[in-house]
């Protein structure tokens, strides 16, 4: 199976440190520090590698902690190319607060991208060879809203399959342009189809017309704690969470995300996929900071479900979800 490709047009140092209480003005004072490579694709390339797959991460890095990021990746041992830029690279930090279990988290909106480094970085996905290819995260200011419409063009050419994972204008313009998985929060469906979606039917009648529609073959909304819905042009399929004490809402995105392609890339049945994708993302929150999913919790949970339920018809009753099984 070739790697599955990751492309990361933001990419961060993420940044993880606790504290007894955070309050203003004073000092804060930190412990248990530690630094990941981070932003949506390079945290899907580590997901992949975690679970036994193969991946290759492009990204962008430069500036002065450029080659911080370029050394913390290289120390995960994924294959990666670098894309050079001349803005810094952005630095994120989450701190957890020990005297209130909450959680605070500083994210910067990127580099400012020159129009010869994101063409680069087009260059370079014309380039690699695969059959999968996972675009992930923010576009960083200077690249044009329909970057992920050119990168869609690339994997067409390719013939292979595009894994969407973004917001905004740059989420709308590419889908229809030939995704096969588009993972939005319910937050972002409700933006695509411009209206609150409240109650679950709706959600499933938005979800899967939206595949119906052709905008991607498969819609995977994430639910938070309560789970995901999964859509095809065949159906819907809601499943609850596995049930964890969750620590950190962090990377339970980019798991699942990572673990779902994966399981695709695999040639495993798409509700096989799903409940791989929702065990990997419940298995990100038992970390506090910017962790992702473990192997071990991921196959754990994963074990302890029954066989995925199929895609049923939104007009019939919903498919039951695990935990009613």
């Amino acid at each position: 199976m070739k790697p599955i490709a990751t492309l990361t047009l933001n990419p961060a140092i993420d940044g993880a440190a606790e504290a007894e209480q955070v309050r203003p003005i004073r000092k804060i004072r930190t412990s248990n520090e530690r630094y990941f490579p981070g932003g949506g694709g390079i945290n899907v390339a580590r997901v992949v590698r975690e679970l036994g797959g193969s991946a290759l991460a492009l990204y962008l890095s430069g500036g002065v902690p450029g080659p911080l990021l370029d050394a913390l990746l290289d120390a995960t041992g994924i294959p990666a190319k670098r894309i050079p830029i001349a803005d810094h690279t952005r630095i994120s930090h989450v701190v957890f607060e020990r005297s209130t279990g909450l959680e605070y988290r500083f994210v910067p909106e990127g580099p400012e991208i020159a129009p010869a480094e994101w063409q680069a970085a087009l260059d370079a996905v014309r380039e690699l060879d695969f059959a999968y290819i996972v675009a992930s995260g923010s576009l960083p200011p200077g690249v044009p809203a329909d970057f992920y419409v050119r990168v869609a063009a690339i994997a067409a050419e390719k013939r292979a399959k595009l894994v969407l994972d973004s917001s905004g204008e740059a989420l709308r313009r590419t889908l229809g342009r030939g995704v096969l998985l588009v993972k939005p929060s319910l937050g972002e469906l409700e933006s695509i189809v411009g209206k609150p979606l409240r109650d679950p039917a709706s959600q499933e009648r938005e979800a899967v017309a939206l595949a119906r529609s052709g905008a991607a073959e498969i819609v995977a909304v994430t639910l938070g704690s309560e789970g995901a819905l999964l859509a095809t042009r065949d159906g819907t399929l809601r499943l609850a969470p596995p049930p964890v004490e969750a620590k950190s809402a962090v990377g339970a995105g980019d798991s699942f995300v990572g673990a779902m392609t994966l399981a695709l890339a695999q040639g495993r049945a798409v509700e096989d996929a799903f409940a791989l994708g929702l065990c990997a993302g419940s298995a990100a929150v038992l970390s506090v900071g910017t962790e992702l999913c473990k192997r071990e919790d991921v196959e754990r949970l994963y074990a302890a479900l029954p066989p995925a339920p199929r895609l049923a018809s939104p007009a019939s009753p919903v498919a039951p979800s695990r935990a009613e099984h």
